[in-house]
């Protein structure tokens, strides 16, 4: 007698539509668009946790040359002062110092311009 695998495969459609709940038209109810479909989800979220990573690593940098530039000193510069200083502070925290903190902002960057060599202070 031969198999029909009738349970397993209802089991499997079921896992595949339930993963596929709330898409449009044939995506969300079309077995072979529905695998498809999936598949591409997939490949994008698997992509896109990396592109999120690079998207806040240049919302950072651009919040910290802006609040940087306010006080008088570029962004490149500012860094390089960071490791004369000694500060080993990320880019999240010092976006969010610059952000909700300006006055302990205000330090770094006077501890950063005193670490700097005199040509960049004078810019």
């Amino acid at each position: 007698m031969r198999t029909k695998k009738g349970a397993a495969r209802h089991q499997a459609k079921k896992r595949l539509f339930k993963r596929a709940k709330g898409y449009r038209g044939g995506r969300g109810n079309m077995l072979r668009t529905v695998k498809e479909t999936l598949i591409r989800a997939e490949v994008y979220a698997y992509r896109d946790r990396r592109v999120r990573k690079r998207e806040f690593r240049k919302l950072w940098i651009i919040r910290i040359n802006a609040a940087a530039r306010a006080r008088g000193i570029r962004y490149s510069e500012f860094v390089h002062g960071l490791g004369k200083a000694n500060i080993a502070l990320n880019r999240k925290m010092l976006a969010e110092m610059a952000v909700n903190d300006p006055e302990a902002f205000d330090q770094i960057v006077d501890l950063v311009k005193e670490a700097l060599p005199t040509a960049a202070k004078a810019s």
